[in-house]
């Protein structure tokens, strides 16, 4: 048997409460496509870095739908030339 008696509980004062951390830029670059509508839609991703989470989705999925337009916008074909012959 030991003779050392055993220390009593330390008294913990209150939990600590934690903020979530504020809305800090990502640091990632963006690189121009030279498409219009599509470096729209990456300059609109920029804007999350100062949102804090809760915003992110509404901006991702309208930059989801726009870039969705614009692949579509791809599928269609212009109508036909008409052919001329009068050469």
């Amino acid at each position: 048997m030991s003779d050392t008696i055993p220390e009593a509980p330390r008294e913990q004062g209150p939990a600590e409460s934690y903020e979530p951390a504020a809305a800090a830029p990502l640091g990632v670059a963006l690189d121009l496509t030279g498409h219009p509508a599509v470096d729209a839609g990456l300059a609109r991703l920029a804007e999350v870095d100062h949102l804090p989470a809760d915003g992110h989705l509404e901006v991702y999925e309208d930059v989801h739908r726009g870039l969705r337009a614009e692949l579509t916008s791809l599928d269609t074909h212009p109508a036909p030339r008409p052919y001329d012959n009068r050469s």
